[in-house]
């Protein structure tokens, strides 16, 4: 049976590291991550480059692979994990030739097996579907069926991300689907009960979504 981990994304803003650094730890303790995603649009690099500096640590104690949305130079020269590109981030060639062989890129498909299987061909690390269900995280220009979820692993081994929506009660239905990870932000970030909580819950869900492939 293959697995199905969380991939964390940050916050769309986050005006005090020092607070979302602590935020970011508790959730870590909460149970198993894979990733963590820092996301931040329309920011300075410089800023950028403050969140890695401050966030890199706490992922890499927690053995938590750190990738960085859209900018394949920023997430080389900073000694990111990996890159996580949209269709419009250019082309992947070019950001799989900044960030080497060895890390890892990842792209978004939408809800298109044409273009994640391009990807794959390409050698993307993994390919992201989604948006599966609404989301204030970010403006989501497709609805992807949890259905291309199973077609994908049923005839493609890149890896897939689920992503969109996913909270602690969707996140047993796409594990079952066959998502490889499902990536959260709002789901961890504004759970009422707090990230370390909403990271076992998920952690709790995605083993009941697997049990039941």
């Amino acid at each position: 049976m293959s697995s199905c981990r969380l991939y964390l994304i940050t916050p769309p803003a986050l005006p005090d590291l020092a607070a979302f650094a602590t935020r970011l730890s508790e959730a870590l303790d909460g149970g198993d991550v894979a990733a963590l995603q820092i996301r931040l649009k329309d920011v300075a690099d410089d800023a950028i480059a403050a969140a890695v500096a401050a966030l890199a640590p706490i992922a890499r104690a927690h053995d938590v692979a750190l990738i960085l949305n859209d900018r394949p130079d920023l997430a080389a020269r900073l000694d990111c994990d990996g890159v996580h590109i949209g269709q419009d981030d250019g082309p992947f060639a070019e950001a799989r030739r900044l960030m080497g062989p060895d890390r890892m890129v990842g792209v978004t498909c939408h809800d298109s097996r044409h273009l994640a299987m391009e990807a794959a061909e390409a050698g993307a690390d993994y390919v992201a579907f989604g948006a599966f269900f609404p989301t204030t995280t970010k403006d989501a220009p497709t609805v992807a069926d949890p259905e291309i979820l199973s077609i994908w692993q049923e005839v493609m081994q890149t890896p897939c991300v689920a992503i969109g929506g996913v909270t602690v009660d969707t996140a047993a239905l796409l594990a079952q689907a066959g998502a490889d990870f499902l990536a959260v932000s709002a789901g961890v970030w504004a759970h009422p009960d707090g990230p370390k909580a909403a990271v076992a819950a998920l952690n709790a869900q995605i083993a009941a979504g697997l049990a039941a492939r």
